[in-house]
């Protein structure tokens, strides 16, 4: 297996100071409209996790509050959470993992229909490209290039 492109931002990029529009990045995670809220919110949040930890700059500092307790950083350059059907997030997964410089996560349906991490992987050995149905996608890449994948999503309601 070869290693992915990596995606992220350099130092002198992360600049917390200004509104996330202006990040040269833009992050969005696309679950299906069908699922329910829980395997939603449960599948927004898994590729959130691959996602923080395959894009390097992502996360910002952490923060301090009055009494001096630290809470971990969080995205600084922010993330909307979209909808589509399932038919059009696959075709979202695809087109997006054909893109240079775009970093996709994405959960298949088959990782929710399991308890056990070892049976999930088992069961991605059968499943062809084309056949894998997807629970959610988090696309990271330049602000153009990931508006043409997602244009015109609604937000998850």
């Amino acid at each position: 297996m070869s290693e992915p492109e990596t995606v992220g931002f350099a130092p002198d990029e992360i600049r917390t100071a200004e509104p996330t529009r202006a990040a040269r990045l833009k992050w969005v995670i696309v679950v299906d409209a069908q699922l329910p809220a829980g395997r939603a919110a449960n599948a927004a949040a898994c590729v959130a996790a691959a996602t923080s930890r395959g894009v390097h700059g992502l996360l910002g500092p952490e923060a301090v509050d009055a009494a001096g307790a630290s809470h971990p950083g969080l995205p600084w350059a922010g993330c909307t959470v979209l909808a589509a059907d399932a038919a059009k997030l696959g075709r979202i997964r695809r087109k997006a993992a054909s893109r240079a410089g775009v970093h996709v996560a994405d959960m298949p349906v088959d990782a929710q229909l399991t308890r056990v991490y070892d049976e999930y992987l088992e069961r991605m050995t059968t499943q062809d490209a084309e056949s894998i149905g997807y629970a959610a996608v988090s696309l990271l890449g330049p602000r153009a290039q990931v508006d043409r994948l997602v244009g015109g999503l609604p937000l998850l309601a």
